[in-house]
């Protein structure tokens, strides 16, 4: 499998997320128990998505197609919302939930935090996906038009004299 350049870093990116998302609390201090539930519920299922969508991109190089700005926009976007999420997640510590955006803005930050958290982590799991589909868009096996169903109908000869393909349980053969 060929890995290029730009999907080595997206994925290291992604990863670099997906642990700021789980554990990046710890950096400032304010590990607490609530990490042992973002960590597996949270963290590792992001950068599965990550993963996944650089696995779909590779797959549509191999192909032979151009995956194109959609899914690497959307990754961007999911880093964004992710960022946002790992500044606002709330973890316990001492009794009390407290996020970096609260611990160093105060109280009326911290429970702005708490309210924002939900809605990052949202969209940046909503972004994540619409990066893996539109990675696995890019990579799929392309349909035939309906000219070419037709053209390749009347070299077979299952076209009639009126045009029309024969229906195929008609019986007259």
């Amino acid at each position: 499998m060929s890995v290029t350049a730009r999907n080595l870093t997206f994925g290291f990116i992604g990863l670099l997320c997906a642990a700021w998302m789980g554990f990046g609390r710890w950096a400032f201090g304010l590990g607490g128990e609530l990490t042992w539930w973002y960590a597996p519920l949270i963290a590792l299922p992001f950068a599965v998505l990550q993963l996944w969508t650089l696995q779909r991109v590779n797959v549509a190089v191999r192909r032979g197609r151009e995956p194109g700005r959609a899914p690497y926009g959307a990754l961007v976007l999911s880093w964004v919302c992710a960022l946002g999420f790992g500044l606002t997640v709330p973890d316990l510590v001492d009794g009390e939930l407290v996020s970096i955006a609260g611990r160093f803005g105060g109280e009326i930050w911290n429970e702005m935090a708490i309210a924002l958290c939900n809605p990052f982590g949202i969209i940046a799991f909503a972004t994540a996906i619409a990066a893996l589909a539109f990675a696995y868009a890019a990579g799929r096996e392309r349909r035939l038009s309906e000219d070419e169903l037709l053209d390749a109908a009347e070299a077979a000869g299952a076209v009639d004299g009126t045009g029309m393909v024969r229906h195929p349980l008609s019986r007259e053969d």
